[in-house]
Formats: C-alpha cells, structure tokens, sequence
C-alpha cells in the first residue's frame, strides 16, 4: 500500500523496518565505540609499557568523545517514533527550503522547510532544523550550489506531522516506498501583538496530539 494510506505512518511496515534500523545503527555505534575504548585500553595497559601511554591519549579520548556523542541520538530517535505514532505521512514534490535564515523564524536554525498549514492550505509554516546532528545529507542537497543531481534527491519529501508544532521529513528511492534519511524539524515562533495559535486554526484536537509528540503551546 501506498504509505499516505495508513492512517499514521508507524503502520505502514517499511517505516517501522526503517525506524528499527535506525535505533540498530545508533545502538551499534555506541557499542562500538565503547568496545573500541575498552581495547586500546587494555592494548596499553596489557601489552605496552607506561613509556606508550601519550601515544594513545587522543585515541582513548576521541573514542570517549564520540560514545558520549552517540548518545545523542537516543532521545531524537523515540521522538521520531512518537511522531509517527501520531501522524500520518504526506508525500509532497518540490517543497519550498533554504539554509539561510527564514525571516519568520527567530533565533538559530540550521535550515528549514516550508508546509501548508493543515487548517489553511494557501499558508506557508516553517519548521527548522534546531540541531546539526546528522544534517550533513540534507545540507549538501539543499545548498543554492548543489548540483541538479543532488537537489533531485529531495524533489521529492516525506512528511509526518504538523507544521504549526512539529514535523518528521524524510525520502526514498524512486523505485522502493521506503522512508530515509528521517530527520526532525521544528517549529519556532514568538507570538507577539497578540497572535496565538487560534490564529493558526489550531484546535484542542490539534494540542492533544502536539502533546504527544512532547508539544505543549503556552499560546492557545
């Protein structure tokens, strides 16, 4: 079946098989990581003399680095399944984006997408990428330079959420319906003059399922 089918994404089979492997890959990287700790360790302790030991302080100290730095990637990965648990996936072509700075975003984003806002179609919402952490695949793809090839690869998006709180992005391959490369955005706004999320059509149905998600607008 189509996956904008399924009445939330988790229920369509290749996004739980590409959710899985997601969480398989970050909990091997920690694993590995660790394991490769604990074997230089043992390596200079058992097999060297003390005179080594200045030989092997970046080693053991950047397989630390990035073990502890794995373990970022834990808490955005159940948030990734939260949202498909909650939302149903739209597939949309040629979806608006940049990496400078959106007008109507405050602070510091690392790029952003715009969507129809669910309650007024001809509205465009910005959710931003708040984190660097794996936006590498995105970044070359989205810059003004990216050759046609590249950009290509995000003509099409998959979309889980709502853009007025919170959203899941992700693509495929032309040939097989299955999620990749999902990263989360967010939504980033100070309402001011008295603007709330009413004036985006927000409804209590709307916050019960931002909730979910861990949205709780302090604007209704």
């Amino acid at each position: 079946m189509n996956p904008t089918d399924y009445p939330i994404a988790w229920e369509h089979p290749a996004t739980r098989s590409a959710w899985t492997a997601h969480m398989v890959m970050n909990v091997a990287g920690f694993i590995g990581w660790i394991a490769a700790w604990v074997g230089l360790l043992y390596a200079l302790v058992v097999f060297l003399s003390p005179g080594f030991v200045f030989l092997f302080v970046l080693p053991l100290g950047y397989c630390f680095y990035r073990a502890v730095a794995q373990l970022r990637y834990f808490s955005p990965a159940f948030r990734m399944r939260r949202i498909l648990r909650t939302y149903q996936w739209q597939v949309l072509h040629h979806v608006t984006h940049g990496l400078s700075d959106h007008p109507n975003v405050p602070g510091r984003h690392y790029g952003w997408f715009e969507f129809p806002n669910p309650a007024r179609l001809d509205q465009l919402l910005a959710l931003v990428f708040s984190q660097h952490l794996r936006t590498e695949w995105w970044h070359r793809r989205m810059a003004p330079r990216a050759k046609p090839e590249l950009k290509s690869q995000i003509g099409v998006i998959w979309f889980a959420g709502d853009p007025r709180f919170v959203g899941l992005v992700a693509v495929s391959k032309p040939d097989e319906a299955v999620p990749r490369r999902m990263q989360i955005l967010e939504q980033r706004t100070e309402f001011e003059d008295g603007q709330s999320f009413t004036d985006w059509g927000v409804t209590p149905e709307d916050i019960k399922r931002g909730r979910r998600v861990g949205i709780y607008p302090t604007h209704s």
